[in-house]
């Protein structure tokens, strides 16, 4: 779907963001750039609908170079999700999401029931929200019909640079499900950048783990944590090591009669719940959609102490 080939970038001749990338991302696949601030990931990505041009190299787009396709032609097949959702202010939420549809000559029915398709999918109800404008909706809720509006012309491919980072905890776990469960559905090819480790293993069916313009590894993140392939990435991942495989292992059962108003999914790991446990006694744990059990404030006490006396706790 996606190769890259020999492809560098230089703002200034002199110093290269991104050096060298080879890069191969599967049809329908999920994958996650992530790296330190300055790591050449945002650029990798933007190279890709050309909104950054490349120094030297070659993107290929099934099959042909992005440089011999028309602009236009190449940003319609590419949805793009930033983390300044950037909604037009003065247009209605449906008038949002029907942006792109209307530039490549779809008729208006056809954009009508996109619209309240692609509304129900992400659970904002069409009869409310698709007359409001951006100012009448929460933050998580703007993000949606972001997300919505990349898909309206229902493009291939998605790119979306840290498109949750804005968000409060609970905002941002509840989006990353609900996007895992919409790839389920749709199976586009994304690529999606963060800075979050714990954010890009949730979510990645592979992740690339950049460093100063190159890539160090690309893999899955169970590969990636089991078998890192540089004193980089191992370092880099210890953090997560700590905190993503363990709350298994803390969950304490429902009580009878337990109604949870939330719950957190368990492949979250602990930085979301650290976070959320700091305004909260409890938090119901998800697997699989099902509820499996509860954390508590004391569970992740008890397991923060565990690592400082193992000696595995991150330095952040």
């Amino acid at each position: 779907m996606i190769r890259f080939e020999g492809v560098s970038k230089s703002y200034d001749m002199a110093h290269l963001v991104v050096e060298s990338v080879d890069l191969e991302i599967k049809s329908g696949e999920f994958l996650v750039l992530v790296g330190p601030s300055g790591c050449g990931k945002t650029t990798t990505l933007k190279m890709i609908n050309r909104l950054i041009p490349l120094t030297k190299g070659t993107i290929w787009l099934d099959g042909k170079r992005i440089s011999d396709y028309q602009i236009d032609e190449l940003r319609w097949q590419i949805g793009y999700v930033l983390q300044q959702i950037a909604l037009f202010p003065h247009m209605t939420i449906e008038e949002n999401i029907a942006v792109v549809p209307e530039l490549v000559g779809w008729k208006k029915k056809q954009i009508r029931e996109r619209v309240t398709e692609l509304l129900e999918m992400v659970g904002l109800d069409p009869a409310v929200y698709r007359h409001r404008k951006p100012n009448e909706l929460s933050g998580g809720q703007q993000q949606r019909v972001g997300v919505v509006r990349a898909l309206a012309a229902d493009p291939e491919i998605l790119l979306m640079d840290e498109p949750f980072s804005a968000l409060d905890p609970i905002s941002r776990v509840k989006l990353q499900d609900d996007l895992l469960e919409l790839q389920r559905r749709i199976k586009k090819t994304i690529v999606f950048v963060t800075h979050d480790l714990q954010e890009a293993f949730k979510l990645g069916d592979r992740v690339c783990i950049m460093n100063e313009g190159k890539i160090e590894q690309v893999a899955t993140p169970q590969e990636i944590m089991t078998n890192p392939a540089s004193p980089f990435v191992k370092e880099f991942t210890a953090t997560a090591a700590a905190y993503s495989f363990s709350i298994e292992d803390h969950l304490e059962p429902i009580p009878d009669g337990y109604l949870p108003s939330f719950a957190i999914s368990i492949h979250s790991g602990w930085g979301p719940l650290v976070q959320l446990l700091a305004s909260s006694e409890k938090i119901a744990v998800e697997k699989n959609g099902e509820v499996v059990g509860l954390i508590t404030r004391e569970g992740v006490l008890r397991f923060l102490a565990e690592q400082s006396l193992e000696g595995t706790m991150p330095n952040e």
